[in-house]
């Protein structure tokens, strides 16, 4: 064979190879970009429980709340309205956030709802300041039955509260505040429900004050009686 045959040889061989070789690159390709999507994903899902991920596509109406989220503990601060705090601690936002709770361990929105608020951020349609989140609301979102303060006392929340680590009862709140001098866990009047003094993101109310003087004496650190707590609910809605 002359070396001219053998050149073209050659050249129809390399042809059939690159081909070959070129196809053999696609699973690698696909598989990078495989990669790359699932790690973003699982990214995007972590961040998704993260105050920074509610105000990064709903500044105006969600920076008070991540605010108050994000605030230190134990000391002065400042609540969802702009309203001094006299202790940080008195919010349901502070002390969750230092057990290790993220804005999803309370807040379960429903599709509906994300897809609306996506909306409604986009078009400026939004109403300011937000309402308070009732916890019959809490409790409907997260998928779970009744209402009241079953959010609050659901199992697995509040467990580290009990002698036995069972499940938080209304029994078990009435004796772990009994060294109160006014023990707002009697339940004289009924089952109150948790968040008439619970609050999240502002100081919570001792509801108690609003009938019995005695009651003032025991205010916890931060807590406003209820006639302020009232008072700072209209300011903000006439604002």
């Amino acid at each position: 064979m002359s070396d001219q045959d053998k050149e073209k040889a050659t050249d129809k061989a390399a042809s059939k190879t690159a081909p070959e070789k070129k196809r053999k690159k696609w699973p690698i390709v696909v598989g990078i970009v495989v990669v790359v999507l699932v790690v973003a994903g699982c990214g995007m899902w972590v961040w998704h429980s993260q105050p920074s991920f509610c105000n990064a596509f709903c500044h105006t109406p969600m920076d008070p709340y991540v605010q108050t989220y994000e605030e230190p503990s134990n000391q002065a601060g400042t609540d969802k309205w702009g309203n001094e705090v006299s202790n940080t601690n008195a919010m349901l936002a502070v002390t969750h956030r230092d057990a290790g709770d993220n804005c999803l361990s309370c807040h379960v929105p429903t599709i509906s709802q994300q897809v609306g608020e996506v909306g409604e951020e986009i078009s400026g349609n939004y109403y300011y300041p937000l309402d308070e989140v009732s916890g019959d609301d809490l409790q409907s979102n997260s998928g779970h039955e009744g209402g009241g303060d079953g959010f609050c006392l659901r199992s697995g929340c509040h467990n580290s509260l009990t002698p036995d680590g069972s499940d938080l009862t209304r029994d078990n709140l009435t004796e772990l505040t009994s060294d109160m001098s006014f023990n707002p866990h009697r339940w004289q009047h009924g089952q109150i429900a948790c968040t008439q003094c619970h609050k999240s993101h502002r100081a919570s109310v001792f509801y108690c004050t609003q009938c019995h003087s005695e009651a003032e004496s025991a205010v916890p650190d931060g807590w406003v009686d209820y006639s302020e707590g009232q008072s700072l609910q209209r300011a903000s809605t006439q604002s």
